[in-house]
């Protein structure tokens, strides 16, 4: 290969010499020559066809002489016929397989030739015999088709012997309520059959299948009531009811007459069942005397009467559940209870939850009727609960407890069914007995009000009406109440019995005077630490007549035994309010505290609130009053408001003169006043100071209240009143109009100092 490319590339070097040099003698080459010599100059050496023709080459072709490029023509022809021999004989056993297949292929054909022409003679001789037999297919389908039509007929318009013997011989059992459908369905059959031109036969079926119906219902019937009379033999809580009587029920609906005369059957065996099974349960109590008879928690009303409940409606969900399956609708599976009730009588009997929903009227006129026994005896001992005067708190819960299982039988049975009419009575009755009960304890507290303890202090009566309210609280907050009711106002019960206690108050707080005020004072130790300020200041005026000197030009007497003797009394009659206003704020404070948690009376408790506040606010204005007019601040104090709003009145006056032209009239420094002179403004301050200082007395710390938080509160109301008498003083002083001499000689302290040393 490498030999014949090298010759082949020497080679087209050496013509391309040539050409080059003999350019100028191509042209007298012959034609021919010149057309060979052009396409052996523009032969591609490269290209892949001429490479692997020459790569094929040099597999034979090893030397490149002379001879040998002579003989390639003949080499290479040479080469072929041998590929060739050898493909040849490659395939003669191929060609052989062919020869033999196609050997077979022409005797199957000869084959089929033979049996296509015994087809055409054995097709020739039997067509008669195809013919016939095409006909008799048709003649059998025509009898196959007539066949089951009369089949169909006859079980669409006929009983069969077997069940015909079902409906009138053979005992009660599933062929016989197949066998009534059977008459069911024909008789329905034979409306569509009158609708045709064959009425006549539907007619005279339809009356075969009547006389077969009714007589299948009276049979039926019969064994119903059979059947319902064994019910009442058992005294368990649900007797079992079979498949079958249960179908027989759901059957004799298409019979209204005979449906309830079965339905009447069964409420009388149960009513007298159940009225045996109550009594037992009051009292034998259960199988083994497990669980106890019902009458031994007779001490416990509560107890006795839920027990009572409990057994009931349990009873019911037994009775409903029998009810049901014997006469519920089909349309969907019957409930298996009527309510999900107390799982025992152990816990008192009150916990149970409301029915699952009402139930058909059949099912309720059965359980109206089951349940009207047990209305007597119930009923007679829930009244001897009644008639016992129970408590009122007891009256409340009964009454809440009747009403719940009211509504819920009342869900399942309807609202005129006769246990429902007698658990509504039972609970207005226990209501009016709850309601008298308030009604008597508000006027026995009415009747007699109590003495103001010595250290105003609230009444014993107070807390035990405050307890008892907060039980009944906790009563209304465990209260059963139905699904998607809810539960009753308790405020006008807590008005009903606070109201009272109020008013009972507010009339002992009158009884106190003077006298028992000071006897009070003489007999308790305490209270002279407790008492306020007023009587305090008292005491302190009538000891400090000899040292205070003249008031100063504005007319008033000294500090005489007289003045001493009516600024006592003043203080006394103050005295009397405060401790009023203290004994009324501890008994509503012991009132409100407990009651002011619960969300139910919460508009009560913020009527407390209201009324508490204000009594802390009155006591406050009386103690600071009092402070101001032991002071001798009051006076001036009022002067510095009514000059203030005279120089309000008096910029608009200025105003209105300075429009018209006119000067207005100018008013007085309040310094030149008698009243509010200097030395009397000196004085009330020196005796405020000296009150301040323990000098003469105390300011009020309100220790007869029985709550911190409120003494801290009035006393914080008194030190504040105080500061901002002292700015108002202050500031009417430095204000230069009023013309006070020496203004920061008479005031030592500040505004800020002031409150700081109250407290503030």
């Amino acid at each position: 290969m490498a030999s014949a490319s090298g010759s082949s590339s020497a080679s087209s070097s050496t013509i391309s010499a040539s050409a080059g040099a003999s350019a100028s003698a191509s042209s007298s080459l012959a034609a021919g020559l010149a057309r060979k010599l052009r396409k052996v100059l523009d032969t591609r050496t490269d290209s892949p066809e001429l490479l692997a023709a020459l790569g094929a080459l040099s597999c034979f072709y090893r030397e490149n002489s002379l001879s040998n490029r002579r003989a390639l023509k003949s080499t290479i022809e040479r080469r072929g016929l041998a590929i060739n021999q050898e493909f040849l004989q490659a395939s003669e056993a191929a060609q052989k397989a062919l020869d033999v297949v196609e050997a077979e292929v022409r005797g199957l054909a000869e084959c089929c030739d033979r049996i296509g022409g015994a087809l055409t003679t054995c097709a020739s001789t039997t067509g008669d015999m195809v013919l016939a037999t095409e006909r008799l297919k048709h003649e059998l389908v025509t009898t196959v088709r007539r066949q089951q039509l009369v089949a169909s007929f006859l079980n669409s318009y006929q009983l069969s012997p077997q069940e015909v013997q079902a409906l009138r011989e053979d005992e009660i059992s599933e062929r016989f309520f197949e066998a009534l459908n059977r008459v069911h369905d024909i008789h329905a059959n034979c409306k569509l059959l009158l609708r045709t031109h064959h009425q006549r036969a539907g007619l005279e079926l339809m009356d075969l299948m009547a006389v077969y119906q009714e007589g299948a219902y009276e049979r039926l019937c019969r064994w119903v009531q059979a059947e319902c009379r064994s019910l009442g033999d058992s005294d368990g809580d649900t007797p079992e009811v079979g498949s079958l009587l249960r179908t027989a029920a759901h059957c004799l609906k298409d019979r209204p007459v005979l449906f309830r005369y079965c339905t009447e059957e069964v409420a009388n065996t149960r009513h007298n069942a159940l009225f045996r099974r109550f009594i037992a349960a009051l009292t034998r109590g259960g199988p083994g005397g497990m669980p106890r008879p019902i009458e031994v928690h007779a001490h416990d009303p509560l107890r006795y009467v839920g027990d009572m409940l409990a057994w009931l409606h349990q009873a019911l969900a037994s009775e409903k559940e029998l009810a049901v399956a014997l006469f519920g609708s089909t349309d969907k599976p019957p409930s298996t209870s009527a309510a999900s009730g107390p799982a025992g009588r152990g816990g008192g009997g009150g916990e149970g939850v409301a029915g699952a929903g009402g139930v058909d009227a059949d099912v309720a006129a059965v359980l109206d009727r089951v349940f009207e026994g047990v209305c007597r005896p119930f009923k007679v001992r829930v009244e001897q609960v009644l008639t016992g005067q129970p408590g009122l708190v007891l009256c409340y819960k009964l009454s809440s407890l009747l009403s719940f299982y009211c509504h819920t039988i009342a869900e399942l049975l309807g609202e005129s069914a006769a246990l429902c009419v007698v658990l509504r009575d039972l609970s207005e009755a226990a209501g009016r007995a709850f309601l008298d009960a308030v009604k008597l304890r508000g006027d026995r507290v009415l009747r007699f009000p109590p003495a103001v303890p010595t250290d105003l202090s609230p009444p014993p009566l107070v807390g035990e009406g405050v307890a008892v309210v907060l039980e009944l609280v906790h009563a209304h907050a465990s209260m059963m109440v139905p699904a998607g009711a809810g539960k009753p106002d308790f405020l006008p019960v807590a008005a009903a019995l606070l109201d009272p206690l109020v008013e009972v108050c507010t009339r002992a707080a009158q009884t106190l005077t003077a006298k028992v005020v000071s006897a009070l004072s003489s007999g308790c130790s305490s209270l002279p630490r407790r008492a306020s300020a007023a009587t305090t200041l008292g005491s302190a005026a009538a000891g400090a007549g000899g040292e205070s000197g003249a008031l100063g030009r504005r007319g008033s007497l000294p500090l005489s035994r007289r003045s001493t003797e009516g600024e006592a009394d003043g203080v006394e009659n103050t005295a009397v309010s405060v401790a009023r206003h203290i004994f009324l704020a501890n008994c509503l404070a012991t009132m409100h505290g407990p009651l002011a948690p619960f969300p139910v009376l919460s508009p009560y408790s913020h009527g407390l609130a209201a009324a508490l506040s204000e009594h802390v606010t009155a006591m406050v204005q009386l103690e600071v009053a009092a402070i101001l007019d032991h002071c001798l601040l009051s006076p001036i104090l009022r002067l510095i408001a009514q000059v203030n709003q005279a120089s309000q009145q008096q910029q608009q006056q200025q105003q209105e003169a300075e429009k018209a032209g006119e000067s207005p009239p100018q008013l007085p420094p309040l310094a030149l006043l008698p009243e509010a002179s200097p030395s009397a403004v000196a004085e009330s301050l020196q005796r405020l100071f000296a009150l301040l200082a323990g000098a003469e007395g105390r300011l009020p710390e309100f220790e007869a209240l029985g709550v911190a938080k409120l003494r801290a509160q009035a006393t914080g109301l008194v030190a504040g009143a105080l500061a901002d008498a002292y700015a108002a003083v202050y500031e009417a002083v430095c204000d230069e109009r009023n013309q006070y001499p020496d203004a920061g000689g008479l005031l030592r302290h500040t505004p800020e100092h002031m409150r700081t040393i109250l407290g503030i």
